[in-house]
């Protein structure tokens, strides 16, 4: 299984009323557990196979709380540039714009993405995903800050197409 399979996973769990989805296969067995906490969905996927990852983080837990009401102000911002594309986040997770501290971004406003590029990693329990522009065009704006948490579907990036 590989992590857009279980990028679907998630949000079709998250889409849904199911609390707990369980998937075994030879040695892989992943867990998606979801509850309600305070308007948050946390969702857990322990996984026996072996996974390449980028140096963990540890997340803060109390900034998820305070981080999307920062965030709710900018979509109204963004509503009379209606010639722009939002990219969006397709989980719950960290989001990092570079591989490092020390490494360039991945993508900053004036640079142009194509489809397949990736913009961003976004740090899911220990799992650091890519995530790829879906749209050609020209970023405007980078709406969240470096090492922030995200929610699912909270906007990333605007794009110019």
């Amino acid at each position: 299984m590989d992590f857009k399979q279980i990028q679907e996973l998630i949000k079709i769990v998250n889409k849904s009323n199911i609390s707990e989805l369980s998937i075994e296969q030879d040695t892989f067995k992943i867990t998606i557990k979801q509850k309600d906490l305070e308007g948050q969905q946390i969702v857990t996927v322990p996984v026996a196979a072996p996974i390449q990852a980028v140096a963990p983080v540890a997340a803060p837990v109390a900034a998820p709380v305070a981080a999307p009401a920062a965030e709710k102000p900018k979509p109204a911002a963004e509503a009379p540039a209606s010639n722009l594309v939002t990219i969006k986040s397709p989980m719950i997770g960290t989001f990092y714009r570079s591989a490092g501290p020390d490494k360039p971004a991945f993508a900053s406003v004036g640079d142009e993405v194509a489809p397949g590029k990736v913009v961003c990693i976004i740090e899911a329990m220990k799992l650091f995903n890519e995530i790829e522009s879906e749209i050609s065009g020209k970023i405007v704006k980078v709406l969240v800050e470096d090492a922030s948490p995200v929610e699912y579907d909270q906007p990333l990036f605007l794009v110019e197409p």
